[in-house]
């Protein structure tokens, strides 16, 4: 490992301390590292501006930096345990390459804000794909909607209940999809703060460019109190978490609607067939496998979310305990972020079974329809709830689900889906 960025004299290094301290950090700064090159130059074109350094010994910081992004990329640079982290990695090549420039670059700034920005750019990046995952599922929902469906038993604790479709079906998890990309983008309004310049949570004694580095990094605005900077780490990595979870909460239910539905059972949707796996004792057998974990994958991000949690009973400023946030941040935003992006080709690809679903509505399906006709026509609710209650073994003679759903005239049912609402809804978060 290179020397420490802390290391002073006469201070004895234990390698076994050493390790435990640092741990996987470097290993999980590989996400964080480009963020960190990007912010790097930020802060050197900040510097520039306050004449900390000058405009070549600038310009010689950024190519450097730009060349190290790209060995990066390339794998020509590799971050491992030589490094204790990505910072110190990034301050002793630019040392190594420009000598004293390279030494200037961490003036008015602390690792604490360092890491806060790089991971403040990366969340917003991981936003951008849970939105961008949300709108290709709902856009989905809606497009199947909008085909001729099939009727569908409507269950309530598991019951047969009441006439559904399958369009209200994909009506329903589209909507649920459009208000997650929503809250992916309100989540990205909340965290979009620069917290670059803030250093370790109390500012410095020269007067940073902070506006520059807010308006170069793509900020909506400044994070002004370093006090604050501070106390937001791991609050906005939650708040990200959460937002994922959202999603995954309908994720969660809907794949329990297609385990039901798979089974011989239901027999009311067949997977496509890379969905799905065989047993290895079983020749008979074809597994859900790939529904059953997108029912499980919330527990991953839920889980996340609460070691995040745990870590944040402290007092204000920075604590050390904050490092192990890392791998439940990357963990999480990639599992659940990988999970929604297998649901899109699902919902297009799955096949109801028309005949399955249509001999599953039974009779007394029909008793809320003729409850609800007959309070129309005038008779207290109550009274005709009893009544349809009575006969509701009859309930079905002479309808059909067809005419069930063509009559459920309420905005937002059978017959009124409204999907140009939904569709305007979706399309409001292109503005």
């Amino acid at each position: 490992m290179t020397q420490p960025l802390w290391q002073k004299s006469n201070i004895k290094i234990d390698a076994r301390i050493m390790k435990f301290l640092a741990g996987d950090d470097v290993l999980l700064d590989r996400e964080f590292f480009l963020y960190d090159v990007t912010a790097s130059k930020a802060h050197v074109e900040g510097l520039a501006n306050i004449g900390v350094v000058s405009a070549d010994e600038a310009a010689a910081l950024k190519r450097e930096l730009d060349v190290l992004a790209d060995d990066f990329r390339a794998g020509s640079f590799v971050l491992d345990d030589r490094y204790e982290d990505c910072h110190s990695a990034i301050e002793a090549r630019l040392t190594e390459r420009l000598g004293d420039a390279g030494r200037r670059v961490h003036t008015g700034r602390s690792r604490n804000d360092q890491i806060l920005v790089a991971t403040r750019l990366w969340l917003k990046d991981q936003l951008a794909t849970l939105e961008q995952h949300c709108r290709a599922i709902a856009g989905v929902c809606l497009d199947r909607a909008a085909k001729p469906g099939s009727p569908l038993p409507g269950y309530t604790h598991l019951q047969r209940a009441v006439v559904s479709s399958t369009g209200m079906w994909f009506a329903g998890y589209a909507e649920g999809f459009i208000d997650s990309a929503l809250r992916a983008r309100q989540t990205t309004t909340l965290i979009d703060a620069n917290p670059l310049g803030t250093a370790a949570g109390y500012g410095v004694n020269m007067k940073l460019d902070r506006e520059h580095t807010t308006a170069a990094l793509g900020f909506a605005r400044m994070q002004i109190s370093p006090i604050y900077a501070q106390l937001s780490r791991g609050k906005f990595e939650m708040a990200v978490l959460e937002a994922i979870g959202g999603a995954l909460l309908d994720v969660r239910r809907l794949a329990w609607d297609l385990s039901l539905f798979t089974t011989a059972e239901f027999d009311f949707v067949k997977l496509p067939s890379e969905y799905t796996t065989g047993s290895s004792i079983m020749p008979n057998k074809r597994n859900p496998d790939v529904v059953e974990l997108l029912r499980a994958s919330y527990a991953s991000v839920a889980a996340a979310r609460t070691e995040i949690e745990q870590l944040l009973s402290l007092p204000s400023g920075y604590q050390r305990d904050l490092q192990f946030s890392k791998g439940s941040l990357f963990h999480g935003c990639r599992h659940g972020l990988a999970a929604l992006d297998l649901m899109p080709d699902l919902l297009a690809r799955m096949e109801w079974n028309e005949p399955a679903m249509r001999a599953a509505i039974e009779p007394a399906m029909y008793a809320t329809d003729v409850a609800i006709e007959q309070a129309a026509a005038g008779v207290p609710f109550r009274d005709a709830y009893r009544a349809a209650a009575d006969a509701a073994s009859s309930a079905g003679a002479g309808r059909t689900p067809e005419g069930s759903l063509a009559a459920r005239v309420s905005p937002g049912s059978g017959h009124d889906l409204r999907l140009d609402e939904l569709r305007a809804r979706l399309g409001h978060l292109d503005g």
